[in-house]
């Protein structure tokens, strides 16, 4: 999973405050992490925003076709029907069915953003590696991505960008 966050933990919609952050290192990072995945999971509202953009996007290159081959997992209970190229919705035996994703191999199953989904596959155990892409911005109040709960992380790596964001890289499961 990759997760853009505020240094106060909120993930919610980034696009506001990524503003001035960008920077070529955190493009490469995104690239490698994509090519490396042999598929996305998504939850509801990421897919939408997701399946309205890349299919019509132009000038995306090979990131893009990448972004529209690949073949897309989404989790809602609340869609009837998912169209962008190569989507499945699971509705039902949401943990099984990701169990089952992960045991069939193929590749990294890629989670971006999906704040409720995240969640879900944090409290359950059912992610691997989590990113934080730390953005330098303290908003307050938000969204966030840990409960009162948290999981057990240990980090395994993490590089900071030219443009002040630290990317962290944790493994989960570990005894913090």
């Amino acid at each position: 999973m990759t997760e853009f966050v505020t240094l106060d933990g909120v993930m919610e919609e980034p696009t506001p405050w990524q503003a001035g952050h960008a920077s070529p290192e955190i493009g490469l990072f995104k690239r490698e992490e994509l090519f490396s995945s042999g598929a996305l999971l998504l939850g509801r509202v990421t897919y939408e925003g997701f399946a309205g953009y890349w299919p019509t996007a132009t000038d995306t290159g090979e990131f893009g076709e990448r972004m529209n081959v690949l073949p897309k997992y989404v989790v809602s209970s609340t869609l009837q029907a998912v169209a962008w190229n190569n989507s499945h919705l699971i509705r039902e035996n949401v943990t099984e069915e990701i169990t089952r994703l992960k045991n069939q191999g193929g590749g990294d199953i890629l989670v971006y953003g999906s704040g409720e989904l995240a969640r879900f596959l944090l409290e359950r155990g059912l992610a691997d590696q989590l990113n934080l892409l730390v953005y330098p911005v303290v908003l307050g109040s938000g969204k966030r991505l840990f409960g009162a709960e948290g999981a057990g992380l240990k980090l395994v790596d993490s590089q900071t960008y030219s443009s002040g964001v630290v990317r962290l890289s944790y493994v989960l499961g570990a005894k913090a």
